[in-house]
């Protein structure tokens, strides 16, 4: 029997509704984030984010390049949203995550997108980059869910996202896949231009569990409720994964589902760091993956 998502449930004693009114008066002071920015976007404002009343959308498809148990046969319907709450100078997406390449999208439109996504076969809604933008996806999956919306959500961001927001999205968010990038704060400032990165990823990640707990399949093998993290192996270590693997096995789960990815190349601005100017090594994706073994992790993707 399939299992339903949660915003389903949440339509029938009209907590959806509540929660698109509530999150769209944010916008007139916009803290959705940690950056804490306090902009009006309602009335065309833009803080770190560098977006307004409407998101911003580079693109949609059915995407065959993440996690198995997302993509299954007919793919994860991966809907990419311009700019970001971060600036990595690595980012292999910067024209989308910096310079903002895309269009303007109303929540109808967005809904619109879902609803398209779904009707190809594309086995969950897949928000990439959507921590900057919260207001406008829950108003999206409302409208959608009216019109038979009825495929889980995936929240596939950076981790600086803020625990107020994110319990916003309790029972509207099926999956959560935060992308951990750092331990040691001084590299996240240098990095991705933020302050308590890791003190504020391990409060979000934490949040997230909390919410759906691990990850959990159906008997076609996919995702359909739990949690994803992603961590970007570095050059050198300098994504100090030991920290971020020993804080996944003991104060999340040791069966946290961790996808330890070795894709990592030279983009954007990380030709002005000769630390960053090369690719990873095949001993530096060993010694991550024996990193997440020795901490106790159970379910490291293969």
């Amino acid at each position: 029997m399939k299992t339903l998502p949660g915003y389903l449930e949440l339509i029938k004693i009209k907590e959806l509704e509540n929660r698109v009114q509530a999150l769209h008066k944010m916008l007139g002071n916009c803290n959705l984030c940690p950056h804490q920015c306090s902009v009006d976007r309602l009335n065309g404002e833009k803080g770190f984010c560098r977006t307004g009343k409407n998101a911003i959308v580079s693109g949609y498809n059915a995407h065959f390049g993440e996690e198995r148990e997302l993509v299954g046969r007919y793919g994860s319907g991966t809907i990419f949203f311009s700019y970001c709450n971060l600036r990595c100078v690595f980012c292999q997406n910067y024209e989308i995550s910096q310079c903002g390449e895309g269009d303007e999208t109303t929540p109808a439109e967005l809904a619109r997108v879902m609803l398209a996504l779904q009707k190809y076969g594309c086995h969950n809604i897949n928000l990439v980059s959507p921590s900057h933008v919260v207001p406008q996806i829950v108003e999206a999956v409302y409208l959608a869910a009216k019109k038979g919306l009825n495929i889980p959500i995936v929240y596939n961001s950076g981790g600086y996202d803020l625990v107020d927001t994110l319990k916003m999205l309790e029972g509207i968010i099926d999956i959560y896949m935060p992308d951990i990038k750092f331990s040691d704060e001084f590299y996240a400032q240098k990095y991705s231009g933020v302050k308590d990165y890791f003190r504020i990823v391990k409060k979000a990640v934490q949040e997230m569990h909390r919410q759906v707990g691990d990850l959990k399949v159906d008997q076609q093998g996919i995702a359909y409720r739990g949690l994803i993290v992603r961590h970007l192996v570095l050059p050198d270590g300098l994504a100090g994964t030991e920290k971020i693997m020993e804080f996944l096995a003991r104060e999340i789960s040791p069966d946290t589902y961790v996808n330890i990815m070795a894709q990592y190349h030279p983009e954007h601005y990380a030709y002005k760091y000769p630390e960053l100017s090369k690719r990873i090594t095949g001993e530096d994706y060993r010694n991550a993956i024996e990193a997440a073994k020795k901490a106790g992790l159970k379910n490291i993707a293969k």
